[in-house]
């Protein structure tokens, strides 16, 4: 497998992640909006780390999304601009897998169906431009 086989299959997992976040809200009835949050967290773990794999750079095993963006802009510092969608899909790495721990509702889950999208979608962008 070449990198850029590589890179592209992070960033489709993030993409499926993101897909099946959107059908948690938009499709199934009751709204799983706690797998939809972990899942806009996974989608953008996983379209940072295709930047930085693209950047021949071996991510971190870490699930902070704040730690990679900020790895991701000391390669560019247009991924200050995305910083602030990263803390808000942080939180949902590991508390929406426990009972108990968090019930978001429809509007903090579309919240973060947005902020996924966006980091997606400026990953991917910069991924495209450089290569």
């Amino acid at each position: 497998m070449t990198e850029i086989d590589l890179v592209k299959q992070w960033l489709q997992h993030a993409y499926n992640d993101l897909l099946v976040a959107q059908q948690c809200v938009e499709k199934m009835r009751p709204q799983q909006t706690e797998i939809a949050c972990y899942l806009c967290q996974q989608c953008a773990e996983k379209a940072l780390k295709g930047f930085l794999v693209f950047h021949k750079i071996d991510p971190p095993k870490i699930h902070n999304l704040i730690q990679l963006c900020q790895s991701c802009a000391d390669i560019d510092e247009n991924f200050s601009r995305i910083l602030n969608f990263c803390s808000n899909l942080t939180s949902f790495a590991v508390i929406p897998r426990y009972p108990n721990e968090l019930a978001p509702n429809e509007d903090i889950a579309s919240s973060a169906i947005a902020s996924a999208q966006k980091i997606y979608e400026f990953c991917a962008s910069n991924v495209c431009k450089g290569g």
